[in-house]
């Protein structure tokens, strides 16, 4: 038995194949991250700095009742720092069961691509530790950096987020 193109069984692997990312800018760079792993994205807001917090931690900020830390991801990559402007957002995800920002330049736009247009990152990529970075997609005029916000954090840096959300919600 043949199948067509545009049969539904078809579409139904077409749609297997296919990831839905958030894009956005830090530095020169485009990033990539799961759409579900992303709860919201917000303008720049007040926030509160914490004493003795790692240099990439920018403080907290009041989210609807919900303390969240704020974690600038430009120092964290280990970029330039820049003057926040209109276009500065915090991207908020949900990692390890706890709930964090990530400043970022400019969120671009949500995509759809296909799996099969990514490859496995060379060993350094723009400078970046390579363990943040699951892929690297080529689109038709740019290349896009899927990160992995889960090895962004290390273990340790998520056990203080985490010490630090259970003081907030009690």
């Amino acid at each position: 038995m043949e199948f067509k193109a545009g049969t539904s069984s078809h579409q139904k692997n077409e749609a297997i194949d296919l990831i839905q990312l958030v894009s956005f800018k830090v530095g020169e760079e485009e990033f990539g991250v799961d759409i579900l792993k992303v709860q919201e994205i917000n303008k720049m807001t007040l926030i509160t700095r914490v004493p003795n917090a790692p240099d990439f931690v920018e403080g907290v900020i009041n989210l609807r009742g919900r303390v969240i830390p704020i974690v600038d991801l430009r120092k964290r990559l280990g970029l330039p720092e820049k003057k926040h402007d209109k276009n500065t957002r915090i991207i908020v995800v949900e990692i390890a069961r706890m709930t964090i920002g990530f400043i970022v330049d400019a969120v671009s736009e949500v995509l759809r691509i296909s799996r099969d247009i990514t490859e496995k990152p060379p060993e350094l990529v723009a400078g970046i530790d390579a363990d943040y970075i699951t892929a690297v997609a080529k689109l038709e005029d740019r290349l896009l950096i899927l990160l992995d916000l889960d090895k962004v954090l290390s273990k340790d840096e998520k056990d203080i987020f985490g010490a630090a959300e259970s003081v907030s919600t009690n």
